[in-house]
């Protein structure tokens, strides 16, 4: 039986960034009347999964109990969203009930869509296709790696944007790396098929990451996008886009096939007020307040901000719009904002790892100096923080409203 709602605030989403979120404003205003709403049972650290596809974490790593790390002064309401009503301030969920709000946050991921591509849900998981961006399906992609002595390896990317950019790349370095060293990577044809015209979209990690493309002997296909999988016949179909804009059908044979799947945002949001003409929700990008509802804020993946789509991204976009949400029922006047930051963990071997970190507009930002990461070169202590140090930091400080080295900066202090 349904039932109607109130709160003050009302997040849609208990990922990442909702969790974090919630956590940060509580952290400043510990008698906040907060609602978490999202049918999940499970919270996953995703950033592991690449790990989980090579063999380094389990599943078991990954996963904790949504209840387990949903903030204690939070009310949870475990139901989906069906729609919004931001003209009167309400959310209306898929059992019926509606639930009122003073400020809503928007944050419930993006959507994998895996009939994105003809033939896939169908093979996945079996017939040598596998794909990392599931926790399902990850330990079939080591099950995979371990088994392949010879034969063809192929890994795609899809059109952006998508969720960790560089993780379809971590797939085939990991995978590489295995093989190069159990002696198998010279029986074994190699190649990675990206829609984009690029490697990487930040210039300056290119040629530490070509030169992997090139130790492990990768035949790179720019310009090819994964339309149809025939798992039985271990068959893959591309359409290939040139310089020009000619289009072509490629067609490739495949003993292994790792799948990063097109992704889009959540039909509940591409169909409400809330979206843009691509389906996301429309944001400033430095306050991350929605464009047209002066009480509605968005972060994480489902937002239209350029930034690249990471947990990295998320823990600092938190505090900064926990912090413009409370100036804005304080009516303070203050604004604080987000710069793009973005960061991806390059696994280019086991044991070594190009950390990317950029802002807006591709601008480098490192964290630490560059004299103790080597700027854009691989570093065993990159692989030390992916494998050790962020995932404690993911579970005990950035879920839990811990705000080291991402304070909020006024937005005139921001140089986006």
């Amino acid at each position: 039986m349904s039932q109607n709602k109130s709160s003050a605030i009302v997040i849609v989403g208990g990922g990442s960034a909702g969790i974090s979120v919630a956590s940060s404003l509580l952290k400043r205003h510990a008698d906040l009347e907060i609602t978490i709403i999202d049918p999940a049972a499970d919270h996953y650290y995703q950033p592991g999964f690449t790990l989980v596809g090579s063999g380094v974490f389990n599943v078991a790593q990954t996963r904790r109990d949504m209840a387990s790390v949903m903030p204690r002064r939070v009310q949870w309401l475990k139901a989906a969203v069906a729609t919004f009503d931001p003209d009167n301030n309400t959310v209306t969920l898929d059992n019926g009930s509606v639930v009122t709000y003073e400020q809503l946050i928007v944050c419930p991921g993006l959507k994998l869509d895996w009939d994105g591509v003809e033939g896939l849900r169908d093979t996945l998981g079996k017939n040598g296709v596998t794909s990392n961006y599931l926790p399902e399906y990850a330990p079939y992609t080591w099950e995979l790696v371990q088994s392949l002595k010879s034969g063809k390896a192929v890994f795609t990317q899809p059109p952006m944007p998508i969720k960790c950019a560089g993780a379809p790349q971590k797939a085939l370095y990991l995978s590489a790396d295995h093989w190069l060293t159990t002696n198998a990577l010279n029986n074994i044809d190699v190649a990675f098929y990206n829609a984009g015209g690029v490697l990487f979209g930040v210039a300056d990690y290119v040629p530490a990451l070509q030169r992997y493309i090139d130790k492990y002997h990768v035949t790179l296909n720019l310009g090819y996008n994964l339309v149809k999988v025939d798992g039985p016949a271990k068959t893959a179909w591309f359409i290939r886009t040139d310089k020009d804009g000619n289009k072509e059908t490629v067609e490739t044979t495949f003993d292994m096939l790792h799948v990063c799947p097109p992704q889009k945002a959540p039909d509940f949001i591409r169909s409400s007020p809330l979206a843009d003409q691509a389906g996301w929700v429309d944001v400033d990008p430095n306050t991350l307040k929605h464009k047209k509802y002066a009480n509605i804020w968005g972060l994480g993946d489902v937002t239209n901000s350029p930034n690249a789509k990471t947990a990295a991204a998320v823990r600092k976009q938190a505090p900064v719009v926990a912090c413009n949400v409370l100036d804005d029922i304080r009516k303070g006047g203050q604004v604080y904002g987000y710069d793009g930051y973005g960061a991806c963990p390059l696994t280019v071997e086991k044991g070594k790892i190009v950390l990317a970190e950029f802002r807006y507009g591709g601008k480098l930002s490192p964290t630490l100096p560059t004299w103790l990461l080597k700027g854009p070169q691989p570093t065993w202590l990159a692989w030390f923080l992916k494998k050790v140090v962020m995932p404690k930091l993911y579970w005990d400080g950035m879920l839990k409203g811990k705000e080291t080295l991402v304070s909020p900066r006024k937005l005139s202090e921001i140089d986006s």
